[in-house]
C-alpha cells in the first residue's frame, strides 16, 4: 500500500509532529505500507523517521506573526515559490502513484498550491481516495467560515474528498457546528477523538537524574513549542523567577529549533544567572521530559497540549492569539473543563504566571474522569482509512485483509 501525505508547513513544527505521529501508528498497524511524506518543514531531518516513510523536502515557506507568506530562504517570490512547491507535489504524485492521499490542514494547501495535484487525481486517477485532516480548532468561527467561503473549501471538500477526518472531541469543540458545515460536506466528516502521545523514550526517574532533581525538588518544564513566538513565555517566566521563585524547584527551559538565536542567547544568559535552571535548544523527546515534570509551562498549541492531556499533567498555557486564535479558544475550552490552568497572553506577566505555576505546584488540577476528553485519535484515523482503502477498486488494497482488527 502506498500513502501519500501533505503536511501543512509555515510557521512552528506542530503540523510536522502530528502528522509524524499518524504516520508512524499507521506503519505499526497497516502491512507492507509505504509512506511519501511532503513538507516544506526545514525541521524534518531532525526527526527520528520510522521504517517505511521517506519525504521529499520542498522550498520552505514563513507565514509570519501577521500571516503574510514569503519565501523563507530562497531569493524568490511567494508566487515562484508556490509554483515551485506545486510542480514537484504533482510530479511525485504521478510517479509515486498513491493509493491515499492525506491532506493537512488546508483543502487546496497553502496558497492553492494542491490544486493542480488533486485536479489530476479525480481526472486522470480518480481510483486514489483523497483524505483530508482537520485538527479540532481552525479558528475563531467567523474568521474561519469567511474563509473558507472565500476559498470555496466547503465546495473542495463536496468535490474533491471522500472523506474529513477530525483529530478533536465534538464535546470540547464540535467543528461542523461552529463552522456552518454544508450537509453534504459534513457527512463526510468522522471525529476521531485527539492524539494520544505514546511515552518517551526515557523514564520520568532517568530525566530527573539526568537534571540532578531530588526529592523535595519539583520540576517545571517550560516550552514554546517550535518556539518561533516563544520569547515572550521564557521572558515572563524566568522574570517571574526572580518575583518569587517557588521552594525547592528546578526549571527546564526548552526554546525550541526556531526561536532566533539573538533571542536564545540573551534568554540563555538571563537564566546563567538564576539557580536551578537549565535548558536545551530542541529534542526530539520532549515526551520523557514531560513526563518528568511536576508542572509544565507552555503554550496552546495542538501538539503540546495532547502531550499535557495523555499524561494527566498539571499545565499553566499561555495560548498564542495571533494571527488566529486556535490556541486561546482551545485553551479557554480545555480550562473550562478543569484540564488546565490558563493565563490569556494579554494578561501575561511574570507575577502573572510565576503564581499560576506556584499553585499548580502546591495544588494541583484534579483530573476528574468526566471531564477527560476522547484521546482515541490514532486507532479511529488508521480504522476510516483502512476502511476507505479496503473499499477502493486498486489492486493493491488487497493487502488490508492482514491489518489489524481496530475496535470503534
Amino acid at each position: 500500500m502506498r500513502l501519500m501525505v501533505y503536511s501543512h508547513d509555515a510557521y512552528g513544527l506542530g503540523n510536522l509532529r502530528r502528522m509524524l505521529a499518524i504516520c508512524t501508528h499507521l506503519l505499526a498497524e497497516i502491512p507492507n505500507l509505504s509512506i511519501l511524506l511532503i513538507s516544506g518543514s526545514p525541521m524534518l531531518h531532525s526527526f527520528r523517521l520510522p521504517k517505511g516513510l521517506d519525504y521529499i523536502k520542498l522550498p520552505c515557506l514563513n507565514r509570519g506573526l501577521f500571516g503574510n507568506l514569503s519565501a523563507k530562504y530562497l531569493g524568490t517570490d511567494t508566487e515562484e515559490t508556490i509554483h515551485l512547491r506545486s510542480q514537484l507535489i504533482l510530479s511525485a504524485t504521478s510517479n509515486f502513484k498513491p493509493d491515499l492521499l492525506l491532506v493537512d490542514k488546508k483543502p487546496y494547501g497553502i496558497n492553492h498550491e494542491l490544486a493542480e495535484t488533486l485536479n489530476f487525481l479525480q481526472e486522470k486517477r480518480p481510483q486514489v481516495k483523497r483524505v483530508l485532516l482537520l485538527r479540532d480548532i481552525l479558528d475563531r468561527s467567523d474568521r474561519t467560515i469567511a474563509e473558507w467561503q472565500k476559498h470555496d473549501y466547503y465546495g473542495a471538500i463536496q468535490s474533491l474528498y471522500h472523506q474529513v477526518l477530525v483529530v478533536g472531541d465534538p464535546d470540547v469543540f464540535n467543528l461542523t457546528q461552529e463552522y456552518q458545515f454544508p450537509l453534504a460536506a459534513a457527512q463526510k466528516v468522522r471525529f476521531c477523538g485527539y492524539i494520544r502521545k505514546p511515552m518517551g523514550d526515557r523514564s520520568r526517574t532517568e530525566i530527573r537524574q539526568e537534571l540532578r532533581v531530588q526529592a523535595p525538588d519539583r520540576l517545571v518544564v517550560v516550552t514554546p513549542g517550535g518556539g518561533e513566538d516563544g520569547y515572550g513565555l521564557i521572558d515572563a517566566y524566568l522574570a517571574g523567577l526572580k518575583l518569587r521563585s517557588p521552594q525547592a524547584c528546578k526549571s527546564l527551559i526548552i526554546f525550541g529549533p526556531e526561536m532566533p538565536l539573538p533571542q536564545q542567547e540573551e534568554l540563555r544568559y538571563r537564566a546563567s544567572y538564576l539557580p536551578d535552571v537549565q535548558w536545551l535548544e530542541f529534542t526530539d523527546d520532549l515526551m520523557s521530559y514531560l513526563d518528568a515534570a511536576d508542572v509544565v509551562v507552555s503554550m496552546a498549541g495542538y501538539n503540546t497540549t495532547c502531550e499535557i492531556l495523555s499524561l494527566s499533567k498539571p499545565a499553566v498555557v499561555v495560548p498564542r492569539h495571533k494571527p488566529s486564535e486556535e490556541q486561546l479558544i482551545r485553551a479557554e475550552r480545555l480550562a473550562s473543563r478543569g484540564l488546565l490552568t490558563m493565563v490569556h497572553p494579554d494578561r501575561l506577566a511574570p507575577s502573572s504566571l510565576i503564581e499560576a505555576v506556584w499553585q499548580q505546584l502546591d495544588s494541583p488540577l484534579n483530573f476528574i474522569a468526566a471531564n477527560r476528553v476522547d484521546l482515541n485519535g490514532l486507532s479511529r484515523i488508521s480504522h476510516h482509512m483502512q476502511t476507505l482503502l479496503a473499499d477502493g477498486p486498486s489492486g493493491r488494497a488487497a493487502s488490508l485483509s492482514h491489518a489489524s482488527t481496530v475496535v470503534i
